[in-house]
C-alpha cells in the first residue's frame, strides 16, 4: 500500500498564497515544480534536499539537522552544499530563516507571518500563530530603508 502526501507550494515572491498552487502529491514532481516556480534549476541535490525539507509538512531545521537527515537517507551532500541550498531557498522565499542566537539559525518551511517559541536547553523551535502576538509601535527606519519583517522569538525554559 503506497502512501500519498500532498504538498502545497509555500507563498513566495513567485507564487503568493492566493495563487494556492496545489501540487500533485508526488513528492519528486512537486519539489521540481516548486523549484521551477521560483526560478531555481532542479538539480539532483536541490531535489533531494527539497524532498527532505518539504515532504514532512511545516517544520524547523538547522543545516546540521538537515545534514543528518540527508546522511540517514543516503543523500550524498556536503554540509557546505546544504548551507548554500538553504540560503538559496530562503532568498527565493521557499524558506524563512529564524535566528535564535548568534550562532544558530533555523530554517522554517512555513513562510507565512508568524512568530516562534524557542525552548532553551532543548533547542526546539515552535510556531506561535500570527494572531497570538501583537507587535506595538516599531521604530522608524533610517532614511532610504523600509522594515522587511519583524520576528518575535519568545524563549522558554522548563519550570524547576
Amino acid at each position: 500500500m503506497s502512501q500519498t502526501r500532498t504538498m502545497t507550494l509555500p507563498p513566495t515572491k513567485a507564487a503568493s498564497a492566493s495563487d494556492g498552487m496545489q501540487l500533485t502529491g508526488c513528492p519528486w514532481h512537486d519539489v521540481k515544480a516548486m523549484l521551477r516556480q521560483v526560478g531555481l534549476r532542479p538539480t539532483r541535490q536541490r531535489m533531494a534536499l527539497g524532498w527532505l525539507l518539504f515532504g514532512k509538512g511545516d517544520r524547523h531545521l538547522t543545516a546540521e539537522m538537515l545534514y543528518e537527515e540527508a546522511s540517514r537517507a543516503r543523500v550524498p551532500v556536503s554540509l557546505a552544499t546544504i548551507y548554500n541550498t538553504l540560503h538559496q531557498f530562503t532568498e527565493v522565499g521557499l524558506l524563512r530563516q529564524v535566528a535564535v542566537d548568534g550562532s544558530k539559525a533555523y530554517f522554517d518551511t512555513n513562510v507565512t507571518a508568524h512568530h516562534h517559541f524557542f525552548i532553551e536547553g532543548e533547542d526546539v523551535l515552535l510556531d506561535i500563530p500570527g494572531s497570538d502576538v501583537i507587535v506595538g509601535k516599531t521604530p522608524d527606519p533610517p532614511e532610504g530603508y523600509e522594515i522587511a519583517q519583524v520576528d518575535v522569538v519568545v524563549r522558554l525554559r522548563r519550570k524547576a
